[in-house]
């Protein structure tokens, strides 16, 4: 008998007439770990709402079809005996914090349950330290950054024990280094534990070769759901769906037949070609074959220094720049940096590294306690709020804190209107752009969390300014939006606007930044441009750059990688990559 049993499952939220789900069958064993992937708005978190039977209780709307729990309709089943059978971390973390601070919000859910003291105690040693929150236990939660706040989130969960565990991008805000710790002991509790994983997940490249199976999902329907994982991915290419691996895009444009999930094995498929292919004279261990010139890179740099220093006023100035928050915390320290118009930079970094702060600096929603921040040569401390805004568009990581007119299109003016610019601006195309049309009318809250990233990317870059800084604007997206994305910046980029973006996403980073920034402590630890930073890294640098370390470090990019592989091993034609 299957743990999770699920038949002709079907729902509406409230007051719509497309069904987030639509006439689902699904299976689970126990000690699975299944990965749901899919589009924005495709139904994944509405599915995992209704596993932890969340769907209607607390979200109302209409069900119908069935939902088991170890033969046992899930509605029948007790809420406390559900809540340790069945745990949900959800996508925002915001909506999952209660308490005030990181030990209270570990004991919260326990406490409510009525476990003993002893095993409450137990359970906040082990979580505070496979997670590393032990630090920050008595840190208020408010003041944590976002990728804290996941970890925090999570270790609520995993505290109670579940038999099921579902997670939603749990390391969508977790730098690399995070992210692939959480990743490990989702599998070792898979593994050693038997708890059954479920996990929703953009980003594929970081835990597809954990799964034992992949579920796709369509307009609230499964299209695909099989154990045959590199199948999967060869079919979802040749449709030209874009929930693959950069891994596996890569290979299947290069026209190989086989379809690798880890980078061990994409060069373990080079290995194998080159012993089949005597005459081709590369191998791991002789020189590097070049797909470009061996000045590439340097010739790179002087190209985009001459673009930047065409005009010799910066943009933006950061000069020697210091913050401490109230409670004493240093989190800048010393910081210089330059943006002239037409640049793009990437700030990579761990969790905590100073990030956010700097980019509230910038925007004049913090105060520098010592240095200076100037946007077009006037400091931004002397400006009017009005003003600032006009200067600098700022996305924070939390879309909803954007969101609170009744309609998509109204949210979009209501920035236009407070600057006196609805007149000149085309919202129609600002909304296409996005691809917001179909839900101009919605409640912008009503929209999954990818959808209210959109709506708020839109109503920030509305006011069209000089300078546009996003905090972390890939979460909650699939890699199609963040084509869009990347596409929209890039033109922005062309006519001038200095571009500043803090992202976790190294995939996001190499594609379409220039210029890397990596921040640690509070401090700038490295910068330059994204090949010579990103091709020297050990965890921040994309899946192309690792499978070619060693062999080709100029190359960084997945159409870069096509063309090296093709020429390296399959000489064949190369298929375009969008």
């Amino acid at each position: 008998m299957a743990l999770l049993e699920i038949k002709n499952l079907t729902y509406h939220y409230p007051d719509t007439e497309e069904p987030a789900l639509s006439r689902i069958d699904l299976s689970i064993k126990e000690g699975e770990f299944v990965v749901v992937a899919g589009g924005s708005g495709s139904g994944k978190s509405s599915l995992a709402r209704a596993i932890a039977g969340l769907i209607p209780d607390f979200y109302g709307g209409r069900i119908g079809g069935s939902i088991k729990l170890e033969g046992r309709e899930l509605k029948e089943i007790n809420r406390a005996k559900l809540a340790q059978k069945i745990g949900i971390v959800f996508q925002d973390p915001e909506n999952q914090l209660i308490m005030t601070n990181v030990e209270q919000e570990l004991v919260f859910g326990m406490e409510n349950l009525g476990l003993p003291h002893a095993r409450m105690k137990k359970a906040v040693m082990e979580m505070s330290g496979a997670l590393s929150l032990y630090p920050f236990l008595k840190s208020n939660i408010t003041q944590l950054s976002g990728g804290l706040k996941q970890k925090v989130a999570l270790a609520s969960v995993l505290a109670l024990q579940p038999d099921i565990l579902i997670l939603d991008e749990p390391t969508s805000q977790l730098d690399p280094v995070a992210g692939e710790e959480i990743l490990t002991i989702l599998r070792r509790m898979n593994e050693e534990n038997g708890i059954t994983v479920i996990l929703i997940e953009h980003r594929l490249e970081r835990c597809l070769h954990l799964a034992d199976r992949i579920i796709f999902m369509e307009k609230g329907r499964i299209v695909h759901d099989g154990q045959n994982i590199r199948d999967a991915l060869k079919k979802a290419f040749d449709k030209g769906d874009p929930f693959i691996t950069p891994l596996a895009k890569l290979f299947a444009a290069a026209g190989s037949k086989q379809i690798p999930l880890t980078i061990k094995e994409g060069r373990e498929i080079i290995r194998q070609a080159k012993s089949e292919k005597p005459e081709l004279s590369w191998s791991f261990d002789s020189e590097p074959v070049t797909t470009k010139n061996t000045s590439d890179i340097e010739q790179l740099q002087e190209k985009t220094a001459e673009k930047i220093y065409a005009n010799n006023t910066p943009l933006l100035e950061v000069e020697r720049l210091w913050f401490t928050y109230e409670n004493g915390q240093e989190t800048l320290k010393d910081i210089s940096l330059k943006i002239y118009p037409a640049e793009f930079l990437i700030i990579m970094g761990e969790n905590t590294a100073g990030k956010t702060t700097l980019l509230k600096n910038i925007r004049g929603l913090l105060h520098p306690s010592r240095g200076n921040v100037t946007i077009s040569g006037r400091s931004v401390q002397d400006m009017t709020v009005e003003e600032q805004a006009t200067k600098v568009g700022y996305l924070a990581q939390n879309p909803n804190d954007y969101l609170f007119r009744p309609s998509v299109r109204e949210e979009i003016l209501f920035t236009l209107k407070n600057l006196g610019m609805e007149k000149d601006a085309d919202i129609e195309d600002l909304m296409e752009k996005f691809i917001l049309k179909d839900h101009a009318d919605y409640n912008p809250r009503d929209l999954s969390t990818g959808e209210r990233q959109r709506v708020a990317m839109a109503s920030v870059l509305a006011a069209n300014p000089p300078l546009v800084l996003l905090d972390e604007p890939t979460r909650g997206l699939d890699n199609q939006m963040k084509a869009i994305l990347g596409r929209v910046l890039r033109s922005l980029q062309e006519k001038g606007h200095g571009i500043i973006v803090v992202t976790h996403d190294v995939e996001f980073a190499a594609e379409y930044g220039e210029k890397i920034i990596l921040m640690s402590g509070g401090q700038i630890i490295a910068q330059g441009e994204k090949h010579m930073i990103l091709s020297e890294s050990t965890f921040y640098s994309p899946q192309t750059g690792k499978l070619f370390h060693d062999i080709d470090n100029s190359v960084l990019t997945i159409s870069e990688g096509v063309q090296a592989l093709t020429k390296i091993v399959f000489r064949g034609g190369i298929k375009v990559v969008s």
